[in-house]
Parts: structure tokens; C-alpha cells; sequence
């Protein structure tokens, strides 16, 4: 009786196991089913237009849904600066990739200082603050020579294999020379990128009365300016001899100048570059970058001309002088006193002629009716290639391209970094990059912005897709691997620059002292010897007189810092863009 009691207790349990073993599959097979559902869900609903067909679209997605299996339910922390562009991943990418994959993400949205804060936090401290980061490719230099961010190239071969989406296509990202390190692998993976373009009133340039009266007074033709002479011509025509349109005070530039972070931005995003303080180079000058320091054998060597750098050469101090005067010149009352948040608005309320300074990424908040929209959609703004200063040569960046860009550290696990990298991974995969590229107009992909809908789209964007698809882009690039430590020394442009801004001392001061304090940074850290590759080595300091008579940068002072002003139709421009031809 004992023993058939016992017989019976065991077939008894063991049913209860199996029934429970088949629910619990049951379950997971139902929740694959789910996974799958909403995938097509989403596809049908939200990731329209895509370069792929519904099929690879839902294949790619398939990868995603067996990809997560060992992550669902966790939950992850990812964080990057606030743009449209990453207020769609936040809002709208974590909850289609939660219903797709399993996955919680919680996507912060901070200002871009207090995320290269956090990472700095996390690089100094070895604790995981986020488990992965969208920071700028302008601390490529950084992450290379630290050690601490993921070599992205190995890892997606060896560790991060079983995590990484066979068809995300490297090759297809416009901006992964941006994120490679100078032992041509890869640090970080682009996310969003804009670039840093010339804007104009193209209904205003385009009137027959004022092109008539600017050639009056200047002698050539109302147009796109190629030089800074022509901008700064056309800053005095509108503030000065126009001076109204409509009954609106109009200005012929726009600016700001308080003394904050985002001033140094205003500057390390390759204003002196455009000047042409540096060398020839793409994407950045080589031996001396467009922060004016210098790199031999791929250690930073110094930032002061008399080390032969360039952030106090002729070049770096014109291009001081010349921002400076044009604020106080021709920019709207105010400006002097405005940051960049302040400043933006100016441009819709449709009282500047042109700006020299202009971030792509905002091209969605411009087209939005107002005062500088027509009534058809159309924009009465065109974009187009800055205009470079007299030091700049053929062969050099012609502006700064901002690339925020996935980037994981050694110090989150891995288990943790895998969950992160197929949400990275899902924000820019082709099944997600051309909807997200519509959106926030911040493109990565080449296979996007050549696709068709943007082709329909380009009449309403003023010139972005004509850019994009042109080969000017590539002279339009981030902050490169000169810089050993951007949250360092990125410090201290504003706090150096403001001080000039604000006449508390002169152009050629402030100059002098950002050189000489750049190159301390660089001497600590040469002496701190804690980078894991490519260490700053100083020169020994000379007579400026040599390195200034040394072909390429540092460059002597010329002559004459104003040559003849010199414009192109903007029609041309974009014909010859169209056409695969001029930058």
C-alpha cells in the first residue's frame, strides 16, 4: 500500500511538472507570437518609408525579436542631448523596441554638457552611470587615446558577435570616418549628424531692386558668399543700406556672444578651420587640426605657435577679430548678450538676411509655418556651403559637421552592453533610419537620404538633400583625433574667448592665453602618463618666427585680410551639386 501511496504521489507531481513545463512554453510561444505581431504592427504603421521592402523589414526585426531572448525584462539606461531627432528615440524607438524585443529602455534627454559630465563621470569612477551614451565624435581623440570606450570593430567580431545586426551595413554611414580612431577602427556608431552650413533669405537675394543696388555699392553680384569679404559685404548691405523690408527692420547677420559653454562650442566647431587656421586634410587637418594643435607621430605636440601650433597664429586671432566685429556690427540689438538658445529664434522671425553659422538640425523647426515658410511648404531660406577667410586653401574642411554617435564603456557589463547595443543598433537599422531621418532631418545613412521620398521631400527643405547628396559633404566634419581630451580642453574656449567678447581683454591676448592653456592641459597630461596610446609630447617652445615661416600651418599674417568679395548664384550651386561638382 506504501509503495503504490508513493507511486501515486510521484505520477501526481510529475504531472503537475510537466503541465507547468508545457504553460511555461506555451507561454514563451505565445510571447514569440506577440513579438512578431507587433513588429508587423509597427512596421505597417510606423516605419514607413523605409529603403527596405515590409519582408526585410520584418526579417531584419525577426533577427531583433531571437537576438533579445537572453536580455528580455531587463531593463537598461541610455542617454543622449536633446534634438527632435533623439526625442523620437526616446518617445516613440524605446516603446516599439519594448514591445518588439522584451527590452525596457528608459532613453534620457539632457543637455549636451551634462552627458559628457556623465560620461566623465563613469570613465574617472569605473561605475555604470548609463549603459550606453550618444555623445558627439568630437571626443573620438578621447576615447581612442583612453581606452575606455568599446573598440567597436573588435567587439562586433568577437564579444558583442551574437549582438550585432548582420545587416547594419558600416559601410552605408556617411559619417564612420568621423568615428574612427587613428588605428582605423571604429569607436562609435553615428546616430544622428548635421552639419554646420551658411543660411540665407533666398526671396530677398533674389530681388532685382536690392541685387541692383548691391552691385551699385560693391561692384559684383548680389549671391552665395564663397569668401568672408562677400559676407561681410552682404552684412553691411542689409544692416546698413537696406536696413528695412516690409516695414521690418531687417539685419545682415546673426550671432551671440555671452559668455558661456556654449560659446566655446560657437568656436571648437571649427571656426578657426574656417578662417583657415589649420592645415589641409580631411576630415581634419593634418598636422595641425582645427583647434590649432599640432600632432606628430599621433601625439599632440602643442597648441601655441611657438610649440607649432596654431591657436594663436595670425589666422586663429582674424577669425577672433572678425566674429567679434561683425556682432557688434550687424547682428539684431541684444546679441552680444544672447547664448545659443536665445539666439535660434531670430532666424523664423524673418528680420536676418543671412547667418554664417547655422546648424542643420534645426532645418525642422524652420519649415514649419511663419514668416520665413510660403504658403505652398516651400521655404523662402535656402541652405548652402559657408563661406571660408582668407588663410583657407583648397583641400582643408570647410566647416564642422556635428556626429552624435553610440559609444559603450568598458565599465558597463557586458551582459548589460549587449542590451544597450541592440537598442543602438535598433535606432539606426534600415528598417527604423529612414522614418527616424524624416523626422529629425539628422541623416547617417546614404541609402536614405538618396531614397525616393526624399527626393519628393528635397523642394521643402531648402537645400539639406541637395547637400547631402553632394560631395561637399565630406568637407564638413566633426572635432578629429588631435584632441586627447575634449572635456578638458574644450573648457577652455569659452571661458578664454568670453573674455575678449567681453573687452576684459584684447583678441591677441585671449589668443595667446587659450594657446598657453591648452598647451598646459596637454602638459599635465604628458605627465600624468595615464592615456593608454598616443600621448601628448611637447615641443620644446622656439621663436614663433620659425614655425611661422615653416610651409602650412602656422600660417603668417597676410597682407591683405580682405581680398575682393566673391559670390555664386545659388542656382548654379545647386546645379553643379546635382551634377557631382563644386563644394
Amino acid at each position: 500500500m506504501r509503495s503504490s501511496h508513493r507511486k501515486r504521489l510521484w505520477f501526481a507531481s510529475t504531472l503537475a511538472w510537466v503541465l507547468a513545463l508545457a504553460l511555461i512554453v506555451g507561454a514563451g510561444t505565445a510571447g514569440a507570437a506577440d513579438y512578431k505581431a507587433a513588429a508587423k504592427k509597427w512596421i505597417d504603421e510606423e516605419f514607413q518609408p523605409s529603403t527596405l521592402t515590409k519582408k526585410e523589414q520584418m526579417k531584419e526585426m525577426e533577427w531583433f525579436i531571437k537576438a533579445a531572448e537572453p536580455f528580455r525584462g531587463m531593463d537598461i539606461r541610455v542617454v543622449s542631448e536633446t534634438i527632435p531627432t533623439h526625442e523620437y528615440e526616446s518617445k516613440t524607438l524605446t516603446q516599439a523596441f519594448k514591445e518588439i524585443t522584451g527590452i525596457n529602455v528608459t532613453h534620457d534627454l539632457i543637455q549636451e554638457g551634462d552627458v559628457i559630465e556623465k560620461l566623465q563621470i563613469q570613465m574617472q569612477s569605473g561605475e555604470n552611470v548609463f549603459d550606453a551614451y550618444i555623445n558627439d565624435s568630437d571626443l573620438i581623440g578621447t576615447h581612442y587615446r583612453h581606452g575606455n570606450a568599446v573598440n567597436l570593430t573588435d567587439w562586433m567580431a568577437g564579444e558583442g558577435k551574437d549582438a550585432t545586426l548582420p545587416t547594419l551595413d558600416i559601410d552605408d554611414f556617411i559619417g564612420k570616418s568621423f568615428t574612427t580612431g587613428p588605428d582605423g577602427k571604429l569607436y562609435q556608431l553615428p546616430d544622428q549628424q548635421f552639419a554646420n552650413l551658411y543660411w540665407f533669405r533666398y526671396d530677398w537675394f533674389n530681388r532685382e531692386d536690392l541685387q541692383k543696388q548691391f552691385k551699385e555699392i560693391y561692384g559684383y553680384e548680389l549671391g552665395v558668399p564663397v569668401n568672408w569679404s562677400a559676407y561681410e559685404d552682404i552684412a553691411e548691405f542689409f544692416t546698413e543700406h537696406v536696413k528695412e523690408i516690409d516695414g521690418k527692420r531687417v539685419y545682415g547677420h546673426n550671432d551671440y556672444g555671452k559668455k558661456a559653454p556654449d560659446l566655446g562650442w560657437r568656436f571648437t566647431d571649427a571656426w578657426l578651420s574656417m578662417a583657415g587656421a589649420g592645415d589641409k586634410g580631411l576630415p581634419n587637418g593634418k598636422p595641425v587640426d582645427e583647434w590649432g594643435i599640432r600632432v606628430e607621430d599621433c601625439r599632440p605636440v602643442g597648441a601655441s605657435v611657438a610649440r607649432g601650433g596654431a591657436a594663436n597664429g595670425p589666422a586663429a586671432k582674424y577669425s577672433l577679430r572678425k566674429y567679434m566685429e561683425w556682432l557688434r556690427l550687424y547682428a539684431p540689438p541684444g546679441a552680444l548678450g544672447m547664448d545659443f538658445y536665445q539666439y535660434l529664434p531670430f532666424l523664423a522671425k524673418g528680420n536676418v538676411a543671412q547667418q554664417i553659422f547655422w546648424y542643420t538640425a534645426f532645418t525642422a523647426t524652420m519649415v514649419e509655418p511663419g514668416p520665413t515658410v510660403n504658403e505652398d511648404g516651400t521655404p523662402k531660406w535656402r541652405m548652402a556651403p559657408s563661406p571660408h577667410g582668407p588663410y583657407w586653401e583648397e583641400g582643408m574642411k570647410l566647416g564642422y559637421q556635428d556626429c552624435g554617435s553610440w559609444t559603450l564603456l568598458q565599465s558597463t557589463p557586458v551582459e548589460r552592453r549587449k542590451a544597450a547595443w541592440l537598442f543602438a543598433q535598433f535606432c539606426v537599422a534600415k528598417t527604423t533610419s529612414l522614418k527616424k531621418t524624416h523626422v529629425g532631418l539628422t541623416p547617417i545613412r546614404d541609402s536614405d537620404i538618396r531614397h525616393e521620398s526624399f527626393t519628393e521631400r528635397a523642394p521643402k527643405l531648402g537645400g539639406l538633400v541637395e547637400f547631402y547628396r553632394s560631395p561637399a559633404r565630406v568637407s564638413w566634419t566633426p572635432t578629429g583625433t588631435n584632441v586627447p581630451d575634449y572635456p578638458k580642453l574644450a573648457q577652455l574656449w569659452w571661458q578664454n574667448i568670453g573674455e575678449a567678447v567681453a573687452g576684459e581683454v584684447t583678441v591677441d591676448t585671449a589668443m595667446d592665453n587659450l594657446a598657453a592653456e591648452q598647451d598646459r592641459i596637454l602638459e599635465r597630461i604628458e605627465r600624468g602618463g595615464f592615456l593608454k596610446r598616443c600621448g601628448p609630447k611637447l615641443n620644446p617652445e622656439k621663436e614663433e618666427s620659425y614655425w611661422l615661416s615653416q610651409p602650412g600651418a602656422p600660417k603668417p599674417k597676410l597682407e591683405n585680410e580682405k581680398p575682393q568679395g566673391e559670390t555664386v548664384k545659388y542656382d548654379d550651386l545647386l546645379k553643379a551639386w546635382k551634377e557631382g561638382g563644386m563644394k
